[in-house]
C-alpha cells in the first residue's frame, strides 16, 4: 500500500498545510508550474517526488525535470504531463501517449481547476489536482492525496484552503 500526494501549479509558493497533508505519503506528484526550485527543493527534503515542468518554469527546473513521467505504483501504471487537456479533450500528443502506455492514472495540471473523471473510452483515472499556488484565478488552492493498494485506487481526500 503507497499513499499519494498530487499538486499542480504551486507558482512558487508552498506552505506547512500542504507538507502536513502530504505527512503520511510515500511519494508526491507534482504536475507542474512549480515555479522556484525552492518548493521542489522543499517537497525533496519532505518526501520521494514525481515531478514534470510546465509552462512557467524556468531553465532551472527544465534541466533536470522532463515534461511527462510514466511510473507505475504497485500495480498502477501513472502517466503524468502539465498540459495534457482531460477526457474527449487530450492534446493530440498526450493522447498518442495514453494510447501507447494505457496508464491506470493521468495527471495534468495547468487549467487551476480540480477534476477528477473516469475516462471510459482509455479506462483510466483523470485526475487534475487544481491549482496550489497563489497566483491565478481560482478562488481555492486545492491539493489531493491518495492510495494505492495493489491495483485498487481508493481512498481520494481532497485538501480545499480559501486564498
Amino acid at each position: 500500500m503507497q499513499k499519494i500526494g498530487i499538486v499542480s501549479d504551486t507558482h512558487s509558493f508552498i506552505d506547512e498545510k500542504l507538507i502536513n497533508f502530504y505527512k503520511d505519503c510515500d511519494i508526491v506528484f507534482h504536475a507542474g508550474d512549480i515555479g522556484d526550485i525552492s518548493v521542489y527543493d522543499k517537497l525533496l527534503n519532505n518526501f520521494s517526488v514525481k515531478a514534470v515542468f510546465g509552462n512557467i518554469d524556468n531553465y532551472e527546473i527544465r534541466e533536470f525535470i522532463n515534461e511527462t513521467v510514466l511510473t507505475k505504483i504497485e500495480n498502477v501504471n501513472i502517466l503524468m504531463t502539465h498540459i495534457g487537456g482531460y477526457p474527449g479533450r487530450y492534446k493530440p500528443s498526450f493522447r498518442k501517449m495514453i494510447e501507447n502506455n494505457k496508464p491506470n492514472i493521468v495527471i495534468t495540471g495547468h487549467s487551476h481547476i480540480l477534476k477528477v473523471i473516469f475516462d471510459k473510452k482509455y479506462n483510466h483515472l483523470h485526475i487534475n489536482p487544481g491549482a496550489y499556488g497563489k497566483s491565478g484565478f481560482h478562488k481555492i488552492r486545492t491539493a489531493i492525496r491518495l492510495v494505492i493498494d495493489g491495483s485498487e485506487i481508493k481512498d481520494l481526500e481532497i485538501l480545499e484552503i480559501d486564498r
